[in-house]
C-alpha cells in the first residue's frame, strides 16, 4: 500500500490507475474520500484541513478527525484518507483564513 502514496507524491495526479488501487484498497471509505476530493469538499485553512461531510464539516489534523467514527469508534474515517491523498496530489481549495475565526463568526 505504500507504492500508492509514493506514486501520489511523485506525481501529483489522481489518474484512472491511482483511483483503482485507491477504491480497491479502502472500499467505500476509498470511494467517499475521492468524492470529497472531486467535489471541492476538502479545504486548507491557516490552521486545519476541514472536510465537508454528509451531515457537517470536520477538522483534520494530523491523524486526528472530529467525526463520529474517528471520536467514538477509533477508527481511521474517510475524512483522514481523504485529506492525505489531498495532501499527496495538492487537490484541495486553499482557504486563506483561520478555521477557528470561520467558526467564531458562525456562531454569533
Amino acid at each position: 500500500m505504500t507504492g500508492i502514496w509514493q506514486r501520489l507524491r511523485k506525481q501529483h495526479e489522481l489518474d484512472a490507475e491511482a483511483r483503482e488501487e485507491i477504491t480497491t484498497a479502502f472500499g467505500r471509505k476509498g470511494a467517499s474520500a475521492l468524492d470529497a476530493i472531486d467535489t471541492g469538499r476538502v479545504k486548507k485553512y491557516l490552521d486545519f484541513f476541514v472536510v465537508e461531510g454528509r451531515t457537517a464539516s470536520y477538522i483534520v489534523e494530523d491523524d486526528f478527525c472530529t467525526c463520529g467514527d474517528f471520536l467514538y469508534r477509533g477508527r481511521d474515517c474517510w475524512h483522514l484518507l481523504a485529506v492525505r491523498i489531498a495532501r499527496e496530489t495538492g487537490h484541495f481549495e486553499t482557504v486563506d483564513r483561520w478555521y477557528q475565526e470561520t467558526l467564531k463568526n458562525d456562531h454569533r
